[in-house]
């Protein structure tokens, strides 16, 4: 069988898969990063993991490509670059690392391309030639597919969705900047909200888990679907926002599908709804009733990897149409 690797580089956890054309996964491990021991260290075990999974599968596969996803990635350049959250400073050449070792080619890409990607071949994006997928996790990321090809832009890092002005000198956001749109729609703006909420209403049972910082997304959705009240107010605030910034965004590249991945996606029609009303109520006469906006149906634990492998498998296509 022939695959391709899927690498999803974490803060705290790498996760590899071996992945058929097909999107089947038919070899997965995980490992822990511990970036804090360097970027040797860990590409030497990273390098072991692989050569092992591909020895000691039940089906005799042989790898055509590594695809890897991550934080920072350019895929223009083939390394990752100034990766604050790993501690790994500089830009380290990962696509030449994993080529030599193997002898086989490879893609860098960030996590948000990567889903985009694996959306196209695998998900709900399939057969669509222009659409835009947002992933919703600690912050906001955005792969855009144009035409049927990624944009990258000049450096390779088009798609900063995430930090384009939602509200005008609204929350401070880590890259500096003040009223990101990530830090409204992400599963960190979504607590950040809630937290808000707390000046006027003293005495919520969230009040006692955000003094020590364990509020979450998930628990906030879990209690919006029981009822409470702040919880689904939050939502329709998040839907609200993200909506607007996605109706100037169709207003510039004209997608006919919104794809929403990533952790806070799993809340459904809580985010999925007021999303799609306030993208249709701020869109351009023009636009109205033309865009789609779905749920993935591979967000879960793996998608990262299927994204991570699919890019591969979509450069290698490329490739192939290049030849003929």
């Amino acid at each position: 069988m022939i695959v391709t690797a899927g690498i999803d580089i974490g803060g705290t956890e790498t996760k590899i898969g071996l992945v058929s054309r097909e999107g089947d996964i038919v070899a997965f491990h995980s490992m822990p990063t511990n970036a804090a021991e360097g970027f040797d260290a860990f590409f030497i075990n990273l390098k072991r993991e692989i050569s092992e999974m591909l020895n000691n599968t039940p089906t005799t596969v042989s790898l055509v490509g590594l695809g890897i996803g991550a934080p920072t990635g350019s895929y223009k350049n083939g390394t990752i670059e100034d990766a604050s959250n790993l501690g790994w400073p500089g830009n380290l050449p990962v696509r030449e690392i994993l080529e030599n070792h193997f002898q086989v080619p490879a893609v860098i890409s960030n996590d948000a391309n990567a889903a985009a990607i694996g959306e196209m071949l695998y998900g709900v994006a399939k057969g669509v030639k222009n659409f835009i997928c947002i992933t919703l996790g600690t912050g906001l990321g955005s792969g855009i597919v144009t035409d049927g090809r990624l944009l990258l832009g000049a450096n390779g890092h088009a798609g900063e969705l995430g930090h384009t002005n939602a509200v005008p000198n609204g929350r401070q956001c880590g890259c500096g900047k003040k009223g990101c749109l990530e830090t409204y729609a992400s599963a960190t703006g979504i607590v950040r909200t809630v937290l808000d909420s707390f000046e006027k209403d003293t005495n919520h049972p969230f009040l006692e888990k955000s003094k020590n910082g364990g509020l979450t997304a998930k628990m906030i959705t879990k209690a919006a679907l029981a009822g409470d009240e702040i919880s689904i107010r939050a939502f329709e605030k998040t839907g609200e926002i993200l909506g607007k910034s996605l109706a100037d965004t169709v207003a510039i590249l004209n997608p006919e599908l919104i794809v929403l991945t990533g952790g806070l996606s799993r809340a459904g029609d809580l985010i999925l709804n007021p999303t799609k009303n306030h993208l249709e109520q701020n869109l351009l006469n023009i636009y109205k009733g033309s865009v789609r906006v779905k749920v993935s149906e591979i967000s879960n634990k793996k998608s990262a990897i299927l994204g991570a492998a699919a890019f591969m498998w979509f450069k290698l296509d490329e490739v192939r149409e290049e030849t003929i």
